[in-house]
């Protein structure tokens, strides 16, 4: 027992000094070992599918729904999600670890899953939690559209996704011009 007390003792020494002294570089450049990412992935997996698998799914294929969600989207998440006609920005291509892109056809996720983290967020990861200004609603109607995005082509995002007259801005592109939106920061 006493040999366990030293060693315990000795172990949080060295990791408080390799803290104290920065060995462990936290720089989004510097990726992760694969077994690291690996178990932060299957860590997320689990607390996500844990709190979402009781979550009650809405009718997803109203066309109301999915026209607010489309705009809520390229207001909030094209930056990072990208859209169809923006295959990169400067804050995708930043970002560590990658933020899913809805447009490919290997992202999967269930309505539950997707509620659940646009409401509540991702820990150190780049996600924010869009519940403190926005109602369940509104976080569906997004929901409602991400299972639509894949299928379209830039022209029928760029229709889709036109304001809903609502007037809600996060500082996007007013008028979701793909084009113009490389440059709008």
């Amino acid at each position: 027992m006493r040999i366990i007390a030293i060693l315990t003792t000795i172990g949080l020494i060295l990791g408080g000094l390799l803290i104290w002294f920065g060995v462990f570089n936290v720089a989004a450049t510097d990726k992760h070992f694969v077994g690291t990412v690996s178990f932060l992935e299957m860590v997320r997996e689990r607390s996500i599918d844990v709190r979402a698998n009781t979550i009650e799914v809405p009718d997803l294929n109203n066309e109301e729904l999915i026209k607010e969600g489309a705009a809520y989207y390229a207001e909030m998440c094209t930056g990072c999600h990208l859209a169809p006609g923006i295959d990169e920005s400067e804050l995708h291509s930043g970002l560590y670890p990658q933020p899913p892109v809805f447009t490919d056809t290997d992202y999967t996720n269930t309505p539950q899953a997707q509620f659940w983290v646009i409401k509540n967020g991702l820990k150190m990861t780049g996600m924010p939690a869009w519940s403190p200004a926005h109602t369940d609603e509104q976080i569906w109607a997004m929901v409602a559209f991400l299972a639509k995005i894949k299928g379209l082509n830039i022209a029928e995002y760029t229709e889709l996704s036109k304001e809903t007259g609502e007037g809600h801005s996060h500082g996007g592109t007013s008028d979701h011009n793909v084009e113009e939106h490389e440059h709008n920061h």
